[in-house]
């Protein structure tokens, strides 16, 4: 029962979170053009770190966590991935090229005869 109450407890507070989150993005926002006279390095700066702030506020939702142990689940998919050789990847592209040349060479194959039987039909 406790568990529900923590759920209970954590959707409450996820709205304010949110709403801080937004505000600190509101905040960078205003302040970029605030601050528009001000050096470029020093703008970019504030706004990644206002960015990096709202983004560590915006994990502590539960929405938040979801969304951070996807990236973690994806990210060690990725990893299973058994990656083409350069070998592997230059004979498929060399294929697939000369499929498309093939192919292209047989359309205006078409294109031409058409083109002819159209003329000799109009005249």
């Amino acid at each position: 029962m406790s568990s529900n109450t923590d759920v209970t407890i954590s959707g409450g507070l996820d709205w304010l979170k949110w709403l801080i989150t937004a505000a600190l993005l509101a905040l960078g926002v205003y302040g970029n053009w605030y601050y528009q006279d001000e050096s470029l390095l020093m703008r970019v700066l504030g706004l990644i770190g206002i960015a990096a702030i709202a983004v560590g506020v915006a994990l502590q939702t539960a929405r938040g966590a979801a969304i951070w142990t996807l990236l973690k689940e994806a990210r060690g998919e990725i990893r299973r991935v058994v990656w083409p050789t350069r070998e592997e990847t230059l004979q498929t592209t060399v294929i697939v090229l000369v499929l498309v040349l093939v192919f292209a060479l047989i359309l205006w194959l078409l294109d031409s005869v058409l083109s002819w039987f159209v003329s000799a039909v109009i005249g």
